[in-house]
């Protein structure tokens, strides 16, 4: 089988859980890492299915990399080649789809609920969830590209995830481990500090309360969905 190509865009964003699940399967993945200048491939004839992490950046900067990889994207959605985005990895989804890319009314940071939406699609990737505690960091957020189904949605931030066709497009976070929150947290506590006027900002001391029984539930919630978004893996 052709591994699953996993985008990192920075070092502390890496797979986290997706990695993970992927390992118990057994599906081989491969991780690109854009934050230390590695080629964004030209073709997805090497993959089964591409996937784009988090990152700090905008995908409205003006990066190197960002081209190819919008490219990319639009390249496996035309083959049929499933792709999954989380938070920087939906908005460049959503881009590569003509949406556009914006300042979220509030920014999120930590714990927050979101809710699954009544559409057949939704209960299609979620199943019986109708919601759950997601984990945020995000100041931007995508709007609903053509042809797109909104998902997840929540008080703070309206398209926390959409479905278009087999692929998926995240705002929220649920591929975090609690390695991961705990280092997001050391890394970016000047970010905390400076948007802490924010309802949707909350303290490391906040994030990190009974972290391990919220990490446990999202990987519940991501393993329904990784498994149905495994389905369509190119063998």
């Amino acid at each position: 089988m052709k591994p699953v190509a996993i985008f990192r865009h920075a070092a502390t964003e890496g797979p986290g859980y997706l990695g993970e699940f992927l390992d118990k399967k057994p599906i081989p993945w491969q991780l690109i890492r854009i934050d230390e200048d590695e080629t964004v491939p030209t073709s997805t004839d090497a993959f089964s299915g591409l996937v784009f992490m988090g990152g700090p950046m905008s995908v409205n900067d003006n990066l190197p990399w960002t081209s190819p990889v919008l490219t990319l994207i639009r390249d496996a959605i035309q083959q049929d080649i499933p792709v999954l985005g989380h938070c920087l990895g939906g908005q460049l989804m959503a881009k590569a789809l003509n949406a556009s890319i914006t300042h979220n009314k509030y920014k999120e940071i930590g714990w927050g609920d979101v809710h699954v939406t009544e559409s057949t699609s939704a209960q299609h990737w979620f199943g019986s969830i109708r919601s759950f505690v997601g984990f945020h960091w995000h100041g931007e957020t995508f709007d609903l590209p053509n042809g797109a189904v909104r998902i997840l949605s929540n008080t703070h931030c309206d398209n926390q995830a959409f479905a278009f066709g087999k692929h998926l497009g995240f705002q929220c976070h649920i591929e975090m481990t609690e390695a991961m929150i705990r280092d997001w947290c050391s890394f970016g506590i000047k970010e905390i500090e400076a948007s802490s006027d924010s309802p949707a900002v909350q303290s490391p001391q906040t994030i990190f309360i009974d972290i391990n029984r919220k990490v446990a539930k999202l990987n519940s919630v991501a393993n329904q969905v990784y498994t149905r978004w495994i389905e369509g893996l190119r063998f």
